[in-house]
């Protein structure tokens, strides 16, 4: 039960993130004319590296792997470039810096739900994303 629970609740904060991913693009006193979008690409790219490189790895030894460590230093350059878009996107004034804060908001929520999935579903229990 505690796992359908975490998928709602997770879930939920995905809804969350891209309702204020939606709203930067979408108010009508911002005119951010939907470039805020292309971060969707960061969403789906973030998790990529990671779970190839549980894939390839053998979790039995203890020491660091060189593999895990590329693959948590190429989400790590995802994340932030995925926050660092919509502040050179504001610079450049293709969006308006309320859009860029609503968008930003919707950026922590997306990674924190995206980290929270990795959490609760990343363990070597019954229940496992790695079963598909």
């Amino acid at each position: 039960m505690a796992g359908i629970k975490a998928l709602i609740s997770l879930s939920f904060g995905g809804a969350i993130g891209l309702m204020f991913l939606m709203l930067g693009c979408a108010l009508p006193g911002y005119n951010s004319e939907y470039w805020p979008l292309f971060l969707l690409f960061f969403y789906v790219l973030s998790p990529i590296p990671y779970c190839i490189s549980r894939r390839v790895v053998d979790d039995t030894d203890s020491a660091s792997n060189a593999c895990k460590e590329l693959a948590i230093f190429l989400t790590t350059g995802i994340v932030i470039s995925a926050f660092g878009l919509p502040i050179v996107f504001a610079r450049a004034q293709v969006i308006a810096w309320g859009a860029c804060a609503l968008v930003l908001t919707g950026n922590i929520v997306i990674f924190g739900t995206i980290l929270g999935f990795f959490l609760v579903f990343g363990s070597n229990d019954d229940f496992s994303w790695q079963q598909w």
